[in-house]
């Protein structure tokens, strides 16, 4: 804990002996070593995979290059499971897109998630990061109970300062993902149309029923 302050003691002697059920998150990326810093998040494509290819590697010989604890982890007394990721298809005709996301408490307490919302434009005419927190909820669940979480994402929120300094949408192919934290992610990709032609342009995907824990995407997995 940073600061905590005159309540600190209190506050970490009611986690620690069960007496509340934490939900807090980080704020940063946690490093596994001093020479990992700067790490965030947010960072620009090194443009080399972060697998152990001997030829194309980005990463370290000591270490892996992921953090020790990613962006947005946190600790809980539940468990949480994440399936049934749904993106829409209406982006084109309202400027708007649903994505929903069922979110289960597997635990035998009754607990809070955070569902964070990241996007990701794989393809574009300037460096974007590989991954963008847009929005996030907050929700309790009982043990046992099963909640659709869905979300809004407007076009605007997709958009990137030019270099003219003007904010653009760019038409092609985003990802979208949500989980627990920026390391523990499903995906799924939706097409942004062009608006200046008429033509209609599939949107929306459908991932089946799988549980979050352990499963990365491959933006979030990659060193810098």
């Amino acid at each position: 804990m940073w600061f905590p302050g005159v309540e600190g003691g209190n506050a970490i002697a009611d986690i620690v002996f069960g007496d509340i059920n934490p939900s807090g998150r980080l704020p940063l990326s946690f490093p596994r070593a001093v020479g990992q810093v700067p790490i965030y998040y947010s960072h620009l494509n090194t443009g080399r995979p972060p697998e152990a290819d001997p030829r194309y590697h980005t990463g370290y010989l000591d270490l892996p290059s992921s953090p020790l604890y990613p962006f947005g982890y946190g600790l809980s007394y539940s468990k949480f499971m994440f399936r049934n990721l749904h993106v829409g298809t209406q982006l084109q005709a309202q400027r708007e897109m649903q994505v929903s996301i069922e979110v289960t408490n597997t635990g035998t307490r009754t607990g809070e998630e955070l569902v964070q919302l990241y996007v990701r434009e794989p393809v574009s005419s300037i460096a974007r990061p590989v991954l963008e927190l847009k929005q996030f909820e907050r929700v309790e669940l009982k043990p046992g109970e099963t909640r659709e979480v869905t979300f809004t994402i407007k076009r605007a929120q997709l958009a990137s300062l030019r270099p003219n300094m003007r904010y653009a949408v760019s038409p092609g192919t985003y990802s979208v993902a949500l989980g627990p934290n920026s390391a523990q992610l499903m995906e799924a990709r939706f097409e942004v149309p062009d608006l200046k032609d008429g033509r209609a342009r599939k949107a929306g995907a459908h991932v089946p029923s799988a549980a979050v824990s352990g499963k990365r995407t491959k933006a979030a997995a990659s060193g810098r």
